[in-house]
């Protein structure tokens, strides 16, 4: 049994929370660059470079790439042969985004009631997914979200006849409602199967995987290229000024599903999609 002190997740936690809001993810910038290379029209080419030169910026001067440096989503894959000592695993990881937030001069944004709206002022409590795997490690990591996309992410619960076509349909429909408010070149979680709440959870865990990575389910890997080819066609563009990049990258997931139904949840994330990890 190998111990890791409840410090540790602490700080690791709290570390992520910079990275994660200065620092663009490797590959949904290099999916901006790729974009540029494509694009034709004047307008689209303008806000591309400038999202390229925003994360450029960021980077250098330790300044979130967007104002809205998000919910804290945090996912933990805890090897079962992990002991946690000190602090209880929820705690530690607040208590790390509440430093992470405060160190970096990030915008706290979460409130205590989602009636009252008074705000905690620490960016907390996180969303916390923990999932227990083989070995010893603990693999951390850290997904601020922002609202201006998560508020445009939609569930359906269609028949369990529903067609390809129907659902593609509506995941199209998503977006096009979408327009110009969720920052785009988007990016789209979708998670197909389980519960009402796994699929919303699958959706969300999708944006974890980077984009230039193939899905390993070949069926999966056609949907995912024929949805971005559908979406790019809208002619949304970047931030909704048209152009032929609505969306950088389409990730699906899926899990078995009740013989009566067929949940389907599309996350949307805006082109700041951030993300950070690190194992210990």
């Amino acid at each position: 049994m190998r111990k890791i002190s409840s410090e540790k997740i602490r700080e690791t936690v709290s570390a992520l929370c910079i990275e994660a809001n200065i620092s663009l993810r490797r590959d949904i910038l290099d999916a901006i660059k790729r974009a540029l290379a494509r694009e034709k029209k004047r307008i689209a080419k303008d806000i591309l470079r400038e999202l390229i030169e925003n994360a450029a910026i960021a980077k250098r001067e330790k300044l979130p790439i967007c104002q809205d440096t998000g919910a804290a989503i945090v996912y933990c894959e805890i090897g079962q042969n992990v002991l946690i000592t000190g602090d209880d695993l929820a705690r530690s990881i607040n208590r790390g985004v509440s430093d992470g937030y405060r160190k970096g001069y990030l915008r706290k944004s979460i409130v205590e009631s989602p009636l009252d709206r008074k705000n905690t002022g620490t960016n907390t409590p996180a969303v916390i997914h923990t999932t227990i795997v083989p070995g010893d490690k603990i693999k951390i990591s850290v997904c601020p979200k922002g609202f201006g996309s998560e508020n445009k992410s939609k569930i359906r619960m269609f028949n369990p006849t529903a067609s390809i076509k129907e659902i593609k349909e509506f995941i199209l429909d998503v977006v096009k409602e979408c327009g110009p408010e969720a920052c785009p070149p988007l990016v789209l979680g979708i998670g197909l199967g389980g519960t009402f709440e796994k699929s919303a959870e699958l959706a969300k865990a999708a944006l974890l995987r980077a984009i230039n990575r193939k899905n390993p389910d070949k069926d999966l890997d056609r949907l995912e290229k024929e949805l971005l080819g559908d979406i790019n066609a809208l002619n949304i563009g970047p931030m909704g000024m048209g152009g032929k990049t609505t969306a950088l990258g389409v990730n699906i997931l899926t899990f078995p599903t009740h013989i009566a139904g067929l949940p389907v949840a599309v996350c949307v994330s805006c082109h700041a999609t951030r993300g950070s990890e690190k194992t210990i």
